[in-house]
């Protein structure tokens, strides 16, 4: 898996837990194209930050004509990728009753059908070129549901069988497995959790049985598992990193 000829895509690869995951993949030696969808200044910092072997592409994994473009952009100027990292995500949080149909579909169209472009986009190419590894990043919202998320939650829940299907169809040249984070540090983990302040942050590590916050580089040594040689025989599964959290 060392090799300089290999490449990856990570979908929202340039910020929080996907920038991990392209920070991981390069040291691995795969080229990484990483796609946002509007902060350009966050992928402008990626850029600087992971410099060598590593390029970002705007794109909308909502739309699948833009995910048609990225797949063939992909192809014709970097090549056909070994892996598959459908990690973008968005969040619109309404009580249920308040959710719009704009609300809806945006993130639905990015959470679930956005993995489905992609996969639909770069499996073909992928299968020809002998096989490879798909990981979708879900939520654990896609077991236990909250609150004003049912849009999010929704979306989620459909990866979980996404997943399955994709790893039945695409078998056995690739395999295609869910990737699952618990509470992790991040930007928007520690505004969403108010985890600065001591009340908060004791009450969410009451509910975590290793009593503390993951680190988004275990994220990506669960992913460097997950698209490695030692998960040869493993797909269409989910893996929680959560510290016990949630324990499904």
């Amino acid at each position: 898996m060392n090799s300089p000829d290999r490449l990856a895509v990570v979908t929202g690869g340039t910020k929080g837990i996907g920038l991990a995951f392209s920070h991981r993949l390069t040291r691995m030696g795969f080229r990484v194209v990483a796609t946002y969808r509007s902060d350009e200044e966050s992928a402008q910092l990626a850029l600087h930050e992971v410099k060598k072997g590593f390029s970002v592409v705007r794109s909308d994994v909502s739309d699948p004509g833009e995910v048609a473009d990225l797949a063939e952009l992909v192809r014709t100027e970097h090549g056909v990728p070994r892996i598959l990292v459908n990690n973008a995500g968005l969040n619109i949080d309404r009580p249920v009753l308040e959710i719009s149909d704009s609300d809806w579909r945006r993130v639905v169209d990015t959470n679930l059908s956005g993995p489905f472009y992609t996969a639909r986009a770069f499996a073909p190419a992928m299968l020809e070129a002998g096989g490879g590894s798909i990981v979708n990043i879900g939520a654990t919202t896609a077991i236990r549901p909250r609150t004003n998320g049912a849009n999010y939650c929704a979306s989620k829940a459909g990866m979980l069988h996404l997943t399955k299907c994709l790893a039945m169809e695409l078998a056995p040249g690739i395999r295609v497995n869910c990737l699952i984070p618990g509470m992790i540090d991040t930007e928007e983990m520690r505004t969403r959790y108010r985890v600065a302040e001591p009340e908060y942050r004791e009450a969410l590590l009451s509910g975590i049985p290793q009593r503390r916050i993951g680190d988004p580089d275990e994220m990506a040594d669960a992913l460097e598992f997950l698209v490695g040689e030692g998960a040869a025989y493993i797909t269409g599964q989910k893996l929680i990193v959560d510290g016990g959290q949630f324990m499904w």
